[in-house]
């Protein structure tokens, strides 16, 4: 245990119950150590445990727990002083008096309770001190970073850019810091960050990704998960995963993002946001730094549908335009690796607002396949030169990912893009032009905790929902309309080609 100071000063308003502040004190160090199974025998056991932060709420001792073991250990601080309220013979709140080693001040309070076991808290709220910068979501931010037209339909609105697009002077990361140290201040900016900016939108900054985009997890080993505003210590969603958390929690009014395989609509889903994905080339890649071309394309992710409307229309100006049709499906060979409640959830859902009549849309697991080779192929074509000549730049999954997409020859992508071409016949034969709705992803947002085996079960589970609308070119729509267990779950529409603007349009009979 660290030689915590226990010398800070008490202030109490009567004399405080025996054994108190012994086990305040215990709290401390445990703390202080990273002693889980410490902290753990110091919080009460049970569902109604409360520990919170501006992270969110955690309820439940098990809950509490696993964002211990999570987190890698408290900040280190020190006591300044120690309040204390007497409830009762065994009831009393500490409020302590916080002093990080980083500077600035915070404050803990915790209501503790006697019992069989001693001294237990039964509820804990930590204020730390605001960071000016949360480098898990932001790698650069401004005042904004850059200023838009005087006036327009997005007047006032901030924009959170995923760093994958280009802003003139600033240099794109991509979530790899040896690709941003090898990266020079781009010339020019991305159409799709320009066409926001003349419609009076302001850029607030450039918002953390995945590792060049390849996972819809939201993790990143190298500048730490972005914190998922909805369900405190989940993941965010990825490879948006900077400008979903930025929107969700009210640092950002408008994400820009990329989806190729769910990129905005796994964070939409994740954390409660309207998303949307476009039709493949309506808006413009330039100054883009791309994943798979064939399936690559630009969105928007924001807490309301109506700036999301705004922002579709605006960046999808002279583009064709499809009208929405009335008539709902639903495929169920994409429902029947569901969790479940996702399934009762979804059920519910349909049954009481969509009115969705069943489709074959055949082999998805087939399909899901095909997709997952040409989108690798084309992957390692456009980043694997620069990953052999830096080969311990990306870390993990994504590693593994590009080091099978290596092995895949030009044959094998030769068929599989053959197979993606049969099956997107034979899904918009299927379709017949109506709206299919599915599910955003296959389950809420895992624990930032959970073992990787079962987080890329979950991913493998949530590309087959998701492959559909790559294999398409079409647009899709997240609406944050369910909840399973209290996390929040999208509600995707996937419509016709071109038909972007009426889509989202068509959810406002949807809107709660």
């Amino acid at each position: 245990m660290p030689d915590v100071d226990a010398t800070a000063p008490v202030r109490a308003d009567a004399d405080p119950p025996a054994g108190l502040l012994d086990a305040f004190w215990r709290y401390e160090r445990a703390l202080m150590a990273d002693d889980v199974p410490g902290l753990d025998a110091l919080f009460a056991d049970g569902p109604w445990t409360l520990r919170g932060d501006a992270g969110g709420l955690l309820v439940g001792h098990d809950a509490i727990s696993a964002f211990r073991r999570g987190r890698g250990g408290a900040p280190q601080r020190r006591i300044a002083a120690v309040h204390v309220r007497v409830l009762g013979q065994d009831d009393a709140v500490v409020v302590a008096e916080l002093v990080p080693r980083t500077g600035g001040r915070g404050q803990q309070t915790q209501v503790w309770r006697r019992g069989e076991r001693g001294w237990q808290v039964l509820v804990a709220h930590v204020s730390a001190p605001a960071p000016a910068v949360d480098g898990r979501v932001w790698r650069e931010v401004g005042t904004p970073l850059v200023a838009g037209s005087d006036e327009g339909p997005l007047s006032g609105a901030r924009v959170a850019v995923k760093d994958l697009f280009a802003l003139a002077g600033h240099r794109i990361g991509a979530g790899v810091p040896a690709w941003l140290a090898s990266a020079r201040p781009e010339p020019a900016t991305a159409s799709a960050v320009q066409v926001l900016l003349d419609a009076g939108a302001d850029v607030t900054g450039l918002a953390r990704t995945d590792e060049l985009a390849y996972s819809i997890a939201g993790a990143n080993p190298h500048h730490g998960t972005p914190p998922n505003a909805r369900v405190p210590g989940a993941l965010p969603g990825g490879s948006s995963s900077g400008p979903a958390s930025a929107v969700a929690l009210g640092q950002a009014d408008i994400g820009l993002a990329t989806d190729t395989g769910g990129s905005i609509r796994v964070p939409a889903s994740y954390q409660g946001l309207w998303g949307l994905r476009t039709t493949h080339g309506r808006v413009t890649r330039d100054g883009l730094v791309p994943l798979a071309p064939s399936f690559d394309t630009i969105g928007w992710l924001t807490r309301d549908r109506t700036t999301l409307a705004v922002a579709s229309r605006v960046s999808g100006a002279g583009a064709p335009a499809e009208p929405a049709p009335e008539r709902f499906v639903v495929a169920p060979a994409l429902l029947g690796d569901l969790d479940p409640a996702v399934q009762e959830a979804f059920g519910a859902w349909t049954a009481a607002h969509a009115s969705a009549e069943e489709v074959d849309l055949g082999d998805v697991a087939a399909a899901q396949e095909a997709f997952r080779v040409v989108q690798a192929h084309e992957a390692w074509g456009v980043h694997g030169g620069w990953l052999t000549a830096h080969p311990d730049a990306v870390r993990g999954a994504v590693a593994e990912r590009f080091r099978v997409a290596a092995g895949i020859t030009d044959g094998e992508a030769a068929r599989a893009r053959a197979a993606v071409e049969r099956h997107r016949q034979r899904f918009a034969d299927a379709l017949d032009g109506a709206i299919l709705v599915l599910p955003s992803a296959a389950s809420p947002a895992p624990q930032a905790t959970a073992d990787p085996t079962a987080v890329d079960a979950v991913r493998a589970r949530t590309l087959r929902l998701t492959c559909v609308a790559g294999i398409l070119g079409a647009p899709a729509l997240s609406m944050p309309l369910l909840e399973v267990d209290g996390a929040p779950l999208g509600v995707c529409l996937v419509g016709p080609r071109h038909g972007d603007d009426a889509l989202v349009h068509r959810a406002a009979a949807f809107e709660r």
